[in-house]
């Protein structure tokens, strides 16, 4: 508690600075830019975690057969700088490991990166002419009028129980939930009572007109990557793991194979790793 007391003026500051920059763009002495299509931003107020990376898949494959849908994405951790369009066979070092995931998985969606959403919203109209662009992690990028915000929290680690970096991970105030058409309760648990949910969105405090969702993971089966042998799930507890990951916040992945397998070992690395020859030696 006494490191939060003294990191507490920094996030004072930290706070007074991103609701001037709010206040400027809601005033419109800074400008968002509107687009005839619709723009869709998926994001959160926290640094990470919430799951964005499978919300923003969902959508894709809930959208892709009925519209002509394009994905936009900053391209996190990338060596290269502009608008890149990230193609099946591209480098996650070119283009950055959750696009050229979005690509592999889609390859028919028009998938780039760009740091100036602006200006690559611009080139994927102009090149693709898409129905639809799905803005990757963009909630605070208020340059862009999105069409529709979706806000993601986590269920466990909701924004209403944070507080602003760097006390919390939150990147702006509670208050720019307001700003949402949508928000999402990721990573809850798969059977939510009526009463738990109602008490939630309580918490949340929301707008009139704002919708609320609860999702949650539901795990598929294990793979082998020897094709001949067939893993059975009701067999899991005879296997032991190494769980090799890279991601925000694994806790719910560990929870889940710690309860369906004899034992796991695990070799945790940050969010957007990027592999080493002395990785995979360990």
């Amino acid at each position: 508690m006494t490191w939060k007391l003294l990191l507490w003026p920094f996030a004072l500051s930290y706070g007074a600075v991103t609701r001037f920059r709010n206040y400027l763009f809601d005033s419109e002495v800074l400008k968002s830019r509107s687009y005839s299509i619709p723009v869709i931003s998926i994001g959160n107020l926290s640094t990470g975690g919430t799951g964005k990376t499978p919300h923003i898949e969902y959508l894709i494959k809930l959208l892709k057969d009925e519209f002509k849908i394009a994905a936009l994405s900053r391209g996190y951790g990338r060596t290269t700088k502009g608008f890149v369009d990230v193609n099946s066979d591209s480098k996650s070092t070119a283009v950055g490991d959750e696009p050229l995931q979005y690509k592999k998985k889609f390859p028919s969606v028009a998938i780039a990166v760009c740091e100036k959403r602006v200006a690559g919203i611009d080139k994927l109209i102009s090149e693709h002419a898409p129905d639809a662009i799905l803005l990757d992690d963009a909630f605070q990028h208020r340059y862009v009028k999105s069409a529709c915000n979706i806000l993601l929290t986590e269920y466990s680690k909701p924004f209403f129980n944070d507080s602003l970096l760097p006390m919390g991970n939150l990147r702006e105030s509670s208050l720019g939930k307001q700003r949402a058409d949508v928000i999402i309760v990721s990573k809850s648990p798969a059977e939510l009572t009526v009463e738990q949910r109602s008490d939630f969105i309580k918490k949340l405090t929301t707008n009139s007109g704002q919708q609320v969702f609860f999702s949650f993971i539901r795990y598929g089966d294990i793979v082998s990557t020897n094709r001949k042998q067939e893993i059975i799930r009701n067999i899991y507890k005879e296997y032991s793991v190494l769980l090799v990951c890279g991601i925000a916040d694994p806790s719910q992945l560990i929870n889940y194979l710690q309860l369906n397998f004899n034992k796991v070992e695990k070799l945790i690395f940050a969010d957007h790793h990027q592999f080493s020859s002395s990785d995979l030696k360990a």
